[in-house]
């Protein structure tokens, strides 16, 4: 839990590890602008080949409807839609649907612990970068789970352990002292950017975070690690009912 002080201090940059929603959707609000090259910088330029990962591992068909939760400029629903998917862009910050206005998807404003769609709507939920952010992930899940059709997939990608563990002390080193630096180079609200360093940090490692999966009804958990470990993407099925 983040001191109560640091927070009240950091109120309008910044939100704490508490992640009041409206505190995050604020903070991702004042960096929407400028947010897409950011994460390039940041990524080294792998946020592409994330996404293209993240799209391989849905595997969603022509005709499909997918959701992307916590979607934030829509770069990532527009490589969901590749093919002739029917992909909608979902985010609780206003700024961000905004600034990828003239992404040509679908968008709709929404929370990821209560979507407003209807049950079973969806053949699968995609979340890149973005569970991390929600103030309960675990009731998010739940929630995928519930707009999902049987048999459906999700897809989690999200900052993760690199498995390494030389790599991941320098990794760590890197999230701690380089990102803030660079993000005050490039990003329009660079102290956002230490929140996201610290959630990193305390997010859990691939086999919790796949324990966690399966807590919330999800069947079939799996992940892979992407650039040694930095990233991960869990997979699960919907079971039948």
């Amino acid at each position: 839990m983040a001191d109560r002080r640091d927070s009240a201090h950091t109120a309008g940059t910044r939100a704490g590890l508490d992640k009041r929603p409206a505190d995050v959707a604020a903070m991702f609000d004042r960096v929407a602008r400028r947010y897409d090259v950011t994460n390039t910088v940041l990524s080294g330029g792998r946020d592409a080949s994330w996404r293209r990962a993240t799209r391989e591992a849905l595997g969603a068909r022509p005709g499909q409807t997918v959701l992307d939760v916590a979607a934030g400029t829509a770069v990532s629903t527009v490589e969901l839609a590749a093919g002739g998917v029917h992909a909608v862009a979902c985010d609780f910050s206003q700024g961000m649907l905004r600034a990828g206005a003239a992404r040509p998807v679908p968008k709709v404003a929404g929370d990821a612990m209560a979507l407003p769609l209807a049950d079973a709507s969806v053949d699968g939920v995609v979340i890149s970068f973005g569970l991390r952010n929600v103030a309960d992930p675990d009731a998010a899940l739940r929630e995928f789970a519930r707009v999902t059709r049987p048999g459906g997939t999700l897809v989690v990608c999200e900052f993760s352990s690199p498995t390494w563990p030389p790599f991941r002390t320098v990794y760590t080193e890197y999230l701690m002292r380089a990102l803030p630096r660079i993000a005050r180079a490039v990003s329009s609200n660079p102290d956002a950017y230490v929140y996201l360093a610290e959630s990193i940090r305390a997010w859990p490692d691939q086999a919790a975070l796949a324990a966690r999966l399966q807590a919330a009804g999800w069947a079939d958990v799996s992940w892979r690690d992407l650039t040694g470990g930095v990233v991960a993407l869990h997979r699960g099925r919907r079971p039948a009912d």
